[in-house]
């Protein structure tokens, strides 16, 4: 499925920053997995899963920063 979207321009710089990003990550997915997450090959439980590892990701990165930033 493709979605036309809207040119119009989006006057919060910080909101237009994470609409890119998400444009790219989005893009990045489709060549690395040549799949969108439109798929339909995945349970719930399999979503669960990817949503839980990516979070936990997340906490490493955070943990990471804390780190290097403010516990020296």
């Amino acid at each position: 499925m493709c979605i036309k979207m809207s040119d119009s321009t989006v006057k919060d710089s910080i909101v237009a920053s994470v609409i890119e990003k998400f444009r790219s990550r989005s893009a990045v997915g489709i060549e690395k997995y040549g799949t969108t997450l439109d798929r339909t090959d995945l349970g719930v439980l399999d979503w669960i899963q990817h949503a839980q590892e990516e979070l936990m990701d997340g906490i490493l990165y955070l943990e990471k920063l804390k780190k290097t930033l403010f516990l020296k």
